[in-house]
């Protein structure tokens, strides 16, 4: 079964590459417009050339910003609504992680950092569309990307963790405030091969793979299918949920 988005719109937030760069371009395959969202304009150029590849008859449009403005949203909504004609879909995917370490040498910055991109920010995206469209419209469909890491805990990551257990709580709050119009889901990946994750898989992709119980380390496609069957009809009476989607890595 094809899976259709055709007639939505989709706003993607880190869409320029990793999990964010493949759930636009799936989206775009499904037939959805899409905007994409993030700090480099060069690397959003790229994104959108690549996704207009495989999706020629796609609209791909793109938006520069920090995700640590709060204030962008708002005013990026705005304008996507008016170039779009509408809003559909959202994918919080946008996230930062400048510490590694145990938690107790975090730094107050860093703290600030990482729950304003990871938290606040996706906050104040879901605010903007609900406010600016949703609310006295159609209603729609808001996608958090959250992570495994929220779910359980560990060394080296932990605050990053905390911000991703605040995404899961937020994802469930929404869902139950913004239903009837809005269902609202979450993604929590377990380890993804992205540009983040290079030094670690290249490393150590043979030993890490051999822990899982589906021998293998995540693929970004293994996200942007989740992503794409929760912004479907198929999940229609699917709110609140968080889809772990780890190779079965909670598991052991």
């Amino acid at each position: 079964m094809d899976i259709s988005l055709v007639g939505k719109v989709a706003v993607v937030t880190g869409g320029s590459r990793g999990i964010g760069f493949e759930i636009a371009k799936t989206f775009a395959v499904a037939g959805a417009d899409v905007v994409i969202f993030s700090r480099r304009e060069e690397s959003l150029i790229k994104a959108r050339d690549e996704i207009l590849e495989v999706a020629p008859l796609a609209r791909i449009s793109y938006r520069v910003g920090n995700a640590s403005d709060l204030d962008l949203p708002f005013s990026v909504v705005e304008s996507v609504i008016s170039e779009m004609g509408r809003l559909d879909i959202l994918v919080n995917n946008a996230a930062t992680n400048p510490h590694y370490g145990p938690i107790l040498t975090v730094s107050k910055e860093q703290m600030e950092k990482i729950l304003t991109v990871n938290v606040v920010s996706l906050m104040r995206w879901t605010q903007a569309v609900w406010d600016l469209h949703w609310k006295d419209g159609t209603g729609g469909t808001v996608i958090n990307i959250a992570s495994i890491g929220g779910m359980s805990v560990g060394s080296g990551i932990g605050f990053y963790n905390v911000s991703k257990a605040a995404v899961i709580h937020l994802t469930k709050q929404l869902a139950a405030e913004m239903g009837p119009k809005v269902r609202v889901n979450s993604i929590a990946p377990g380890l993804v091969r992205t540009d983040m994750a290079k030094v670690l898989v290249d490393s150590y992709e043979e030993a890490l793979a051999s822990t899982l119980p589906l021998r293998r380390i995540g693929e970004t496609p293994d996200i942007a299918n989740t992503a794409l069957f929760l912004a479907s009809s198929l999940s229609e009476w699917i709110t609140g949920a968080n889809l772990v989607v780890d190779g079965g890595a909670l598991l052991v």
